[in-house]
């Protein structure tokens, strides 16, 4: 697909309700043909609230951005956070991907690389050493996309979304 004219800019205090749109549809799109419809659902109303983003946007050691089409509609988002992967040992200037996801129609036209480049870049700007990251174990082109940015698995981690516990690969690149 080619490049879109798409915006990327650092989400603000009044973006927590677009943060929840885009991180829900995201979301359900990605996992709907994957994981049982009642895990889904209770992940997006409980992982992707406004309440979830409202309290991100104003916590310390956070940092979201939003990508959005020239009319203002979001198709992706990225968000930094401090580092919550408990079988990895975190190490002084780690910093964690949270999320990071494009809507599926927009995959492959840079937009992706557009969110990792922001989250590199202010990852570097804390002065954080290494960006670390929690992906499902099964989702291939999640992986393959992280590799090409430099990352590699260093650990596993179950991780639950809504009644069951699921397989996820841990991975980290140097800053």
């Amino acid at each position: 697909m080619n490049e879109i004219d798409a915006t990327l800019r650092p989400a603000q205090s009044g973006d927590a309700a677009r943060l929840s749109l885009i991180g829900q549809a995201t979301f359900l799109e990605s996992f709907a043909d994957v994981l049982p419809g009642s895990d889904v659902i209770k992940h997006c109303l409980e992982q992707h609230s406004r309440a979830d983003y409202e309290a991100r946007l104003s916590g310390e050691g956070h940092a979201l951005w939003l990508a959005e089409l020239p009319k203002g509609a979001p198709i992706g988002y990225a968000a930094l956070s401090p580092p919550d992967l408990p079988t990895v040992e975190a190490q002084a200037g780690d910093v964690e991907l949270k999320r990071i996801y494009v809507l599926s129609r927009f995959h492959g036209t840079g937009v992706a690389r557009s969110l990792m480049a922001a989250s590199l870049r202010q990852a570097r700007e804390w002065g954080c050493g290494r960006l670390l990251l929690g992906v499902y174990g099964r989702n291939g082109r999640a992986i393959r996309f992280y590799q090409k940015n430099d990352f590699a698995i260093i650990g596993a981690r179950k991780f639950q979304v809504g009644e069951n516990v699921y397989d996820d690969v841990i991975m980290g690149r140097d800053l």
